[in-house]
């Protein structure tokens, strides 16, 4: 028979790495994973707790007095896929068991509810909000009402073909091979068939729908909250990601020059891109349909698209007064970062779910295909590869550019708090700490 006051504690550790399972697979990064494991273990009356958390498994271990020996308890995360309602459900989970408004046992079935329940919406509809995110990159390239439909009809069928492969638990690279190579071959029938549509634009419709999944923020927030490794795995995971849209995009160009069609390409700049009203517009519709797609609660939508199509616009308004892709992007941003907070909070939703959705209409989908297109072509490879960089860069500068806004408005107790605390960075998910949140009650 197991001792009651360990069998106790094992319960309190394991509600602890259930909770920093859910967060860790819906994409919140390793601080926000580890701080809120801390923060569910002292809500129960462990004080003495330490975390450890890694790209695929998480570890916990409480200590009951200097001279015992600790109780430790691992968890590996293999399984994950953005789901912004089971993360606000955790989120509030997290804060009523600080606050008391639960107990342990409680809030263990609350998370065995969420674990099990499933999605909060059926797959058609999250289909349809792939399409709709696909035509509001297309507002954002021109608006021409026939490219918004091709759009629409390029990410839908992306998310059939990846949900279909996806049953097979093939990888995510060849998910990824898989609708790149769908959206050119779709672009390839455009343009044979002689439809008044850019083909390249839906390419680059295709290939932001494909980056949004990618955890290019998750990796720079981790590397600069102090997780390396875990910021060297997501790294490594966005960079397969990516290799795969590569490998789908440029295997759909070899089709096209077999049979004979040309796609074109884009040229630099800003231009390719809609005019500043139109392209908010974009921005908004894009954003919204995003966490719509992501299973964000719906009283949440409107709010996240507001934020993206004010990030998009500021975007584009920087770059016509001078401003070159990377720096726009970061200052847009950046704003995104300052706002996502007040907004959260009135919407009670984790601020992870309206950082991520407002910048998906910034991803550097366009740098991507024009990269791939002059490589494809042969004749400019230098110009091919500068533009790839340039979208790691525009990539990169959104990820600093939201977190440093984030950091600068995330609320601050006066209360001094030791070092590493101050630099653990600013919390997407849950509260800062258990006593905190306590404090202001």
């Amino acid at each position: 028979m197991a001792d009651p006051e360990i069998l106790d504690t094992w319960k309190t550790l394991d509600l602890a790495l259930r909770v920093g399972e859910l967060l860790l697979s819906s994409g919140a990064g390793a601080a926000d994973v580890g701080a809120q494991m801390s923060n569910v273990a002292h809500a129960c009356g462990l004080r003495r707790v330490s975390t450890d958390v890694t790209f695929t498994s998480l570890s916990i271990s409480y200590q009951p007095g200097l001279e015992e020996p600790a109780i430790m308890q691992g968890r590996q995360v293999r399984h994950r896929e953005i789901d912004y309602g089971d993360l606000t459900l955790v989120d509030h989970l997290v804060r009523d068991l600080i606050e008391g408004r639960v107990d342990r046992d409680e809030a263990r079935a609350r998370v065995a509810r969420i674990t099990s329940t499933g999605h909060g919406m059926p797959r058609w509809a999250v289909t349809l909000g792939w399409g709709v995110m696909g035509g509001g990159v297309g507002l954002m390239l021109g608006g021409d009402p026939i490219l918004v439909v091709v759009a629409f009809v390029a990410a839908a069928g992306i998310d059939s073909i990846q949900r279909k492969l996806g049953a097979g638990r093939l990888p995510t690279f060849y998910l990824q091979v898989a609708g790149g190579l769908f959206a050119t071959l779709l672009s390839v029938g455009v343009a044979a068939l002689g439809i008044n549509v850019n083909p390249s634009h839906v390419v680059t419709a295709s290939i932001i729908m494909l980056l949004a999944g990618v955890s290019f923020m998750g990796a720079v927030q981790d590397a600069l909250t102090g997780f390396p490794l875990t910021a060297a795995a997501r790294l490594l995971e966005a960079m397969l990601s990516t290799a795969g849209i590569i490998a789908g995009v440029t295997g759909g160009f070899t089709v096209a020059k077999l049979a004979g069609v040309s796609l074109g390409h884009l040229h630099p700049g800003a231009s390719a891109f809609s005019d500043v009203p139109l392209l908010t517009v974009g921005g908004v519709v894009t954003a919204s349909a995003f966490a719509f797609a992501s299973y964000a609660p719906i009283r949440s939508l409107l709010p996240i698209g507001l934020v993206g199509g004010l990030a998009t616009g500021v975007y584009g308004a920087l770059y016509e007064h001078g401003f070159d892709i990377a720096w726009s992007s970061g200052w847009a941003a950046v704003l995104v970062g300052l706002v996502s907070f007040g907004v959260a909070a009135r919407f009670r939703v984790p601020a992870l779910a309206v950082v991520v959705s407002a910048i998906v209409p910034l991803l550097p989908g366009l740098s991507i295909y024009r990269g791939l297109a002059l490589l494809a072509e042969g004749s400019t490879p230098a110009g091919g590869l500068v533009s790839l960089i340039n979208a790691a860069a525009v990539a990169i500068a959104l990820a600093a550019g939201v977190i440093l806004g984030e950091y600068v408005a995330q609320p601050v107790g006066r209360e001094a708090r030791r070092l590493e605390q101050r630099l653990a960075g600013p919390r997407l998910v849950g509260p800062l700490t258990a006593r905190s949140l306590r404090r202001r009650k």
